[in-house]
């Protein structure tokens, strides 16, 4: 366990693992389409959130998921959940938790930490109905699109996958797999370097990027290198995508053996994977806002709710608070829930103060005899 670090500067950059809680104040502290970061004199006319923040479990929503991996509310109440190992997309009732599988993703290939990972609805969904998921293939990792049909029989409710964007490297680990519809109604992915660093730097690779892309899978309109997908580059491994309502964008990153990173990012900027893993005194990479070590983290899912960033720690089995003022931690981040729940692998909005949150300890690295895998409603601030 680290051990707390003597300064206020270093603890917004780095953390510690001390037990956990489900409310008051929290039990440790740690050391958009985003076109640029906010200017100093920006980020001093914004309002911070309060140091301190709360987390309350309101309730347990479901149980008996199966490697839940993305988490997509529908319009009116309802949860989608995809299942990485199974191949699944399941909608769960979110008053009654009764579950209803809509049907199986054909072309999934699960091996190590790749499957079916994210999934996303169209920014139309209201009238084209289309769910967008990433998964791995036998070959690569891909993003496809699929009609879902509400009126047919439970496990036929699944269109045949449209194949919107393929050619991402694959491997047993770093597939990334995170993917969201941005306030500019473009789509953007976290993708892995799946274990071959190289590609990180590599701006003609889909490997260790944040890409960007109109909802038919083409490079998306002023994306900052000419006819190329790609939005940063320079990441290890991305599986949180995150907003503020000034449309920035944030995202986590796994390290490796040192550093776990919290990101603002800029378009076009490079995030120092391999050549950096957390800060950097390196000007040509882009730092990040706020670091744990990977004990303590090994981040996935992120959400904005409150003023504040959550971020899922898997690893390190607990919900990460990182408040905010513009672009940067305004104060150093909690830790809730530390232990109480296992692995913790994604966070979405539920409106206002109130977060879903999904565990996984049935992934092959959790202790599933800690609790089945469930979704949790939170009530945050």
């Amino acid at each position: 366990m680290p051990a707390v670090l003597a300064t206020t500067a270093l603890l917004l950059t780095a953390g510690c693992s001390s037990g956990g809680g489900s409310g008051g104040s929290g039990d440790s502290t740690a050391p958009g389409s985003t076109t640029a970061n906010s200017s100093p004199s920006e980020q001093a006319a914004e309002q911070a959130p309060p140091a301190k923040g709360s987390v309350k479990v309101l309730r347990t929503v479901s149980t008996g998921l199966n490697t839940p991996w993305g988490l997509a509310p529908l319009p009116g109440g309802s949860l989608l959940v995809s299942s990485r190992d199974q191949g699944t997309i399941t909608k769960v009732d979110e008053k009654t938790g009764r579950k209803t599988e809509l049907g199986k993703v054909s072309g999934v290939s699960p091996a190590g930490e790749g499957g079916l990972l994210g999934i996303a609805l169209s920014p139309d969904y209201a009238s084209d109905h289309m769910i967008y998921a990433y998964f791995t293939s036998a070959s690569d990792n891909r993003i496809v699109r699929m009609l879902y049909d509400a009126k047919k029989p439970s496990g036929e409710q699944l269109g045949a996958p449209d194949t919107i964007f393929k050619g991402i490297p694959k491997g047993y680990i770093h597939n990334g797999g995170r993917i969201a519809f941005g306030p500019d109604k473009m789509l953007y992915a976290g993708t892995g370097e799946s274990g071959n660093r190289g590609l990180a730097q590599d701006k003609n690779s889909l490997g260790g990027k944040i890409l960007r892309l109109t909802p038919e899978g083409d490079p998306a309109p002023g994306n900052p290198f000419p006819d190329s997908p790609v939005y940063t580059y320079g990441h290890r491994n991305v599986q949180g995508l995150a907003w503020d309502p000034e449309q920035r964008l944030f995202a986590s990153e796994f390290g490796q053996d040192t550093w776990d990173e919290l990101n603002a990012i800029k378009p076009g900027d490079n995030y120092g994977w391999p050549d950096a893993e957390g800060k950097s005194s390196d000007p040509e990479f882009h730092n990040p806002i706020a670091q744990w070590h990977t004990d303590d983290a090994s981040p996935s899912g992120i959400a904005y709710a409150e003023g504040s960033i959550w971020m899922a720690a898997l690893k390190g089995r607990r919900l990460w608070r990182i408040p905010l003022k513009g672009t940067e931690a305004s104060a150093a981040p909690q830790a809730f829930l530390t232990g109480e729940y296992g692995r913790l692998r994604t966070v979405v909005p539920a409106g206002g103060d109130k977060l879903w949150l999904t565990t996984s300890n049935t992934d092959g690295r959790g202790n599933p005899k800690s609790g089945d895998d469930r979704i949790l409603e939170l009530q945050v601030g």
